[in-house]
């Protein structure tokens, strides 16, 4: 029986990877979250502080939500379209919060990543990496990054210590969505560390005026099935208001469902939540998903993405969405008539 995997045997194998390089390339989600954003920055601390590696973080699409935008800003962290590099340059390339073949990151699977730590469940791409670190249960991937730095007794930057915090808490909605025990220790050592003004300003970050015209679509275009809800939100700039709007959504009484869609360059991207714990929001993703797209995540939250056959249609988008709802419907307990959120009375 292999011996059971340690924070320091784990960093003594990453480390045995990360040996000799000079440059790495770290490689986030598209769209990338708090967590995505400070586990890279923590990735980068551990490659710099340990090896002298100089790091690069790339994704593909854009940060529009307010509080990612002001956690980048405040960590300095300036971000490369992955589209505009050249892999071959870097002698080492990485990926945090996220796996190659998802369809929650623009990365060709078929090129072998040396090193790849995640909090999702594993996919069969990121098995061919030199060196994996998988772990589902963990509810955010900073708490697995958190445990790398202190095996490696590197002094925690005040900035990354608030921007790790952050993304913890972000992730597991304060601790309370799908979190264990090494979460909460990972956030109360990273909290003392941090800067709690900053901590505050990112989470009350400025709204654009696009964003509650984009909250009030939801709103409008939601519908009550018995206890989920469901809202097309229609054409987006970025996927990010779809989560968004589904966390919301499901706090609205009596549901423990929620599901929200938005059609961005030709994809319907889709967010599940639940609060029922005997749920799986990731089944259900995977089987929307559907062999054409994607679709995984966690036992109360996931994500999918299905391709329009026929590009940017509206239209056809439209015709998915419905049936997206239905399929949606049956697999959470049955098809029955939807009443609007926001309807009289």
């Amino acid at each position: 029986m292999a011996a059971r995997a340690t924070p320091a045997s784990r960093l003594a194998r990453l480390r045995s990877v990360l040996e000799g390089a000079k440059t790495m390339l770290i490689v986030v989600q598209n769209n990338p979250d708090p967590d995505a954003i400070a586990a890279a920055a923590a990735l980068r601390e551990i490659a710099n502080a340990s090896h002298g590696i100089a790091c690069s973080v790339a994704h593909t699409g854009v940060v529009g939500r307010a509080e990612n935008l002001a956690l980048l800003e405040y960590l300095r962290l300036n971000t490369r379209e992955i589209d505009t590099l050249d892999l071959t340059r870097f002698d080492r390339l990485g990926m945090v919060d996220a796996q190659p073949g998802a369809g929650n990151v623009q990365f060709d699977p078929s090129v072998r990543l040396d090193v790849v730590i995640d909090h999702h469940p594993i996919r069969r791409e990121t098995r061919t990496a030199r060196f994996t670190d998988i772990r589902s249960r963990y509810g955010a991937t900073c708490s697995m990054l958190y445990e790398y730095l202190a095996a490696a007794r590197i002094e925690i930057p005040t900035r990354l210590a608030t921007a790790m915090a952050y993304g913890i808490k972000s992730d597991t909605q304060d601790l309370g969505r799908e979190s264990t025990r090494a979460d909460v220790d990972a956030y109360l050592a990273l909290y003392p560390l941090a800067n709690a003004r900053v901590l505050g300003r990112i989470l009350s970050a400025p709204l654009p005026h696009t964003y509650f015209a984009r909250l009030r679509v939801a709103l409008d275009r939601a519908v009550v099935y018995g206890n989920r809800i469901v809202s097309d939100l229609g054409r987006l700039d970025s996927p990010e208001m779809v989560a968004e709007a589904a966390d919301l959504l499901l706090r609205a009484e009596g549901m423990t469902w929620s599901m929200c869609l938005g059609l961005i360059d030709g994809w319907i991207h889709l967010s599940l939540r639940t609060s029922d714990r005997e749920g799986d929001a990731g089944k259900v993703a995977r089987n929307l998903g559907g062999r054409r797209g994607f679709g995984g995540g966690h036992q109360t939250l996931a994500a999918a993405q299905i391709p329009l056959p026929d590009g940017d249609d509206w239209r056809q988008a439209r015709g998915i969405a419905r049936g997206l709802t239905k399929r949606f419907l049956k697999a959470t307990g049955g098809v029955v008539p939807g009443l609007p959120l926001c309807g009289a009375g």
